[in-house]
């Protein structure tokens, strides 16, 4: 397995948190779930710090290096102010309550998909 983690510091662009989620709602959840190898993708934000990025899991190196849609970094006017790459050294699921990961995070829960 493979963990590819991209931030962008979004102080150079026009785009906020805020309107990055509209992306997300309207159109980067579907792209991303028909991704062949990739396992989980978790969006991440700090609206204090106006930073947005994302953690993605990976079955393979080779899955990792497959080319990704640019529309983020379309809209935010630049690349990733960060990437960088890792080799899963080892997985666990610890006890938890909520079986199902996909459909979770402010946007599913701010605009009620």
């Amino acid at each position: 397995m493979h963990v590819v983690v991209v931030w962008w510091d979004l102080k150079d662009s026009t785009q906020t948190v805020e309107s990055l989620r509209a992306y997300l709602r309207d159109e980067a959840t579907k792209t991303f779930s028909a991704m062949p190898g990739l396992r989980l993708k978790l969006w991440v934000s700090d609206e204090e710090t106006g930073r947005w990025g994302a953690v993605l899991v990976w079955e393979s190196a080779e899955a990792a290096a497959a080319p990704l849609p640019a529309r983020a970094a379309e809209l935010i006017g630049y690349p990733p102010t960060q990437r960088s790459s890792f080799t899963v050294e080892a997985t666990v699921e610890g006890l938890y309550d909520i079986a199902a990961l996909a459909g979770r995070g402010v946007i599913y829960e701010k605009y009620h998909r």
